[in-house]
C-alpha cells in the first residue's frame, strides 16, 4: 500500500500543475531546451568541473595515477602486490582514465517518473540531468550513449549507441521527450533493466543510472554485477511529497503504473507520521543496497536546481577521493 501512495501522491491542485508540466515537456523543442541549459546550468558547471574531471572519473587506463591503502569494497584485482609486500599492508593501484571514455545513461522512463508535486516533475528533472551531464562529457571528447526503459512490452528497451557531438545530444533529448505510446501500463522491474544493460555494455564504462528506484523487489542483486564491471553512479529522482505527506484532507491517489486507486485522509496526523516512517525505512534500505554494491548515489530533488545537486555530489566525491588517498 505504501508503494502505491509513493508512486502517485497528487492532490488535485498540484496534479494539474504536474500534468501541465509533463505535456509541456513532451512538446518542448530539444534545441531550445539544450540552449537554455547551456546558458543557465552548463556554463556554471563547466569551469568548476573541468579542473577536477580526471580526479573525479578515474578509469581503468594504463597510466598509473596513484597508490593508496586498500579500503573496504575495493576491487582486489587492483592490489599492487610488490608495494604490498614492501609496506606489509595492502595497497591499491589507481589509473588515469583513457583519453576518451564511453558514458552510458540508463534512464527509467516508466509511469512513476511523470509525477511531480510542483512545477517540475521527475521526468523533466531526469531530462535536464542527462542533457547537462552528456553535454559536459562530450565537450571533453567523450562519447555518450543511453538505454531507455519504458516498461513492459516487446520494445521496452531503446538503445542509443555512444557517440559525441551536439546533434547526438539533441537526438537523445528528443528520444526522451517522445514516449512510446504503444506500451501498456505495468510495474517497473529494474532487475530486468540492469541485466539487459549488462548484456549491452561490453567495455568498461561510466554508467549513470537515472531512476526513482520505485520497482518490484529483487533488483538489488542485479546492480552489484553491473558495478563490478563499470563505474556506476545512481541518480535518484525524488519529490518532497514522497517523504512528507502534505495535509490536504481527503484525496484519491492513483498508482500511475497500474491504475489502482485508494482514498486517504491526509489530515490524519497519525497517518502522516506512519507515512514518513515508511519513507525513512525505504530510504535506508535503498542506500544500504547502494553501499553494498559499491555505487555512489546522487540525489536529484524536484525542488532543487540541477547545478546545485551536481556540485554537492562532486564535492562529496572529491572529499571521498581525498580521504581514500590520505
Amino acid at each position: 500500500m505504501f508503494e502505491l501512495l509513493r508512486r502517485s501522491l497528487a492532490p488535485p491542485p498540484t496534479a494539474t500543475q504536474s500534468n501541465a508540466t509533463v505535456n509541456k515537456s513532451r512538446e518542448a523543442n530539444p534545441e531550445a531546451l539544450l540552449n537554455e541549459l547551456e546558458w543557465t546550468t552548463i556554463r556554471r558547471l563547466d569551469g568548476q568541473i573541468q579542473g577536477d574531471f580526471r580526479t573525479l572519473f578515474r578509469g581503468a587506463g594504463l597510466m598509473l595515477a596513484d597508490l593508496r591503502e586498500y579500503q573496504a569494497f575495493d576491487d582486489v584485482r587492483h592490489i599492487d602486490w610488490n608495494v604490498t609486500a614492501r609496506m606489509r599492508t595492502p595497497f591499491i593501484r589507481e589509473h588515469l582514465e583513457e583519453r576518451e571514455i564511453a558514458a552510458w545513461f540508463l534512464v527509467d522512463l516508466t509511469g512513476s517518473i511523470n509525477f511531480g508535486s510542483g512545477l517540475i516533475n521527475k521526468h523533466m528533472l531526469a531530462l535536464s540531468y542527462v542533457a547537462t551531464l552528456a553535454r559536459l562529457l562530450t565537450r571533453h571528447g567523450n562519447r555518450v550513449g543511453a538505454i531507455l526503459y519504458e516498461g513492459s512490452g516487446s520494445h521496452r528497451h531503446t538503445i542509443i549507441p555512444p557517440r559525441s557531438g551536439r546533434l547526438h545530444i539533441l537526438h537523445l533529448i528528443h528520444r526522451m521527450l517522445t514516449p512510446n505510446s504503444s506500451l501498456q501500463h505495468s510495474e517497473t522491474n529494474l532487475k530486468d533493466f540492469f541485466q539487459f544493460a549488462q548484456s549491452v555494455i561490453k567495455r568498461r564504462s561510466m554508467v549513470f543510472i537515472v531512476s526513482d528506484f520505485i520497482s518490484v523487489p529483487g533488483w538489488e542483486a542485479s546492480l552489484k554485477p553491473l558495478s563490478q564491471r563499470h563505474d556506476v553512479v545512481a541518480a535518484r529522482l525524488m519529490d518532497p511529497s514522497e517523504s512528507c505527506l502534505p495535509a490536504e484532507g481527503l484525496m484519491f491517489v492513483e498508482d500511475i503504473e497500474t491504475g489502482e486507486q485508494v482514498l486517504v485522509d491526509s489530515d490524519d496526523a497519525g497517518f502522516r507520521k506512519r507515512y514518513a516512517e515508511c519513507a525513512q525505512t525505504v530510504d535506508k534500505t535503498l542506500y544500504e543496497a547502494f553501499e553494498q554494491s559499491g555505487v555512489d548515489c546522487l540525489e536529484l530533488d524536484t525542488s532543487e536546481t540541477i547545478d546545485r545537486s551536481l556540485m554537492r555530489y562532486l564535492r562529496l566525491r572529491k572529499k571521498k577521493s581525498h580521504l581514500n588517498i590520505c
